[in-house]
């Protein structure tokens, strides 16, 4: 079990569950945007946030962010050492380096002291778009990836700096996998994983679910933050449904047959309509196309329906309980999905 590194108001290690973390794209000095961009975030169930801090206005600019929103503020840093100091007298609650380019080891020491004195994590991340020469001309680029962070951690440790998170991302993702599963042999510090510059929205859902999902299932990760090219608002619908699906985290879902020639129902259509909703609760529901299989592999759903010729029949636990009109299809299963998610409510309450 890897060790207990705190974040703000977040425990990340240790076993304690999962964090979902996100970076806005906005300019870090525009603090309105950016303030924005974080609620709306934090709205979608992002629990940790990094913005980019390329010059001092950005730096400067976190104080002013952090009154703004609710969760911790990681500070993103390359090149300059001076712009993590600054952020963190700022108010950042985590700062982030990268070993390919932050420079000197004397430079890392200097910004140790100041993290160390303001009881502030160190994120040592490295990719390999920004890989030292020295490492990459030793080992194949996985190792690398992971040698090259390690000898950042080590340089910390020397320091006596021991509130270390260590990520090691490509966009290839046997290369991440390897890299990260070389770190976890080597060290106990919290993992933060992602497949860096994952690509469009399909294409960034399919490598970080591989990426993401396989190490989680080894037992590596801590905390994890999906990269796509796009709204970062997506990354925490992406991240949340890797957690749920390997049950590493409690949350509504959808499933839903591919239909066939049997289909009574535009499944497509209904489930895209309710999934906003049954995100927010913690059921299952079911929609498929019709009644030949479809009660049957819904079953195990909180609540489900199945197409019939003259609309849909609403079951729950396998057992059909009502009919439905088919122009009353959405608005009576919503209902339904409402009614559930409040008694669930209740009995939650009721157990406290």
């Amino acid at each position: 079990m890897s060790r207990v590194v705190k974040v703000g108001n977040l425990f990340i290690g240790g076993g304690h569950p999962i964090t979902i973390q996100s970076m806005t794209n906005t300019k870090t000095s525009d603090i309105a945007a950016t303030v924005d961009q974080i609620k709306r975030l934090e709205e979608a169930g992002c629990e940790i946030v990094r913005v980019a801090v390329p010059d001092f206005e950005s730096a400067k600019a976190i104080k002013k962010i952090k009154k703004g929103i609710n969760i911790p503020l990681v500070a993103d840093i390359h090149f300059d050492y001076r712009l993590a100091i600054e952020s963190i007298k700022m108010g950042a609650d985590k700062i982030r380096i990268n070993p390919g380019n932050i420079g000197e080891s004397w430079k890392v020491e200097e910004l140790a002291k100041v993290a160390k004195d303001h009881r502030i994590p160190i994120r040592v991340g490295s990719n390999a778009g920004s890989l030292k020469k020295e490492f990459e001309s030793k080992y194949d680029r996985a190792t690398a990836l992971a040698e090259s962070a390690l000898n950042e951690v080590r340089i910390l440790e020397e320091c006596g700096f021991s509130e270390i998170v260590v990520s090691v991302k490509s966009s290839d993702v046997l290369e991440t996998i390897k890299a990260n599963e070389y770190i976890a042999q080597k060290v106990s510090y919290p993992i933060h994983l992602g497949i860096t510059e994952a690509g469009t929205y399909e294409t960034s859902i399919v490598k970080s679910s591989i990426g993401i999902g396989y190490l989680l299932l080894r037992g590596i990760g801590d905390t994890i933050r999906v990269s796509t090219a796009g709204d970062p608002v997506k990354e925490v619908s992406i991240a949340r449904k890797i957690l749920i699906s390997l049950h590493l985290r409690k949350g509504g879902q959808v499933i839903a047959c591919p239909t066939c020639a049997r289909s009574e129902l535009d499944v497509e259509k209904v489930a895209t309509q309710i999934e906003p909703f049954v995100e927010k609760t913690d059921l299952v529901v079911a929609v498929m196309g019709c009644v030949v299989n479809g009660i049957g592999e819904g079953k195990h759903a909180d609540i489900g329906i199945a197409g019939t010729k003259n609309g849909a029949v609403l079951f729950k636990n396998g057992q059909i309980v009502k009919t439905l009109s088919a122009e009353n299809i959405f608005t009576e299963l919503l209902c339904v999905i409402k009614e559930e998610a409040e008694k669930r409510k209740c009995r939650v309450m009721l157990s406290e």
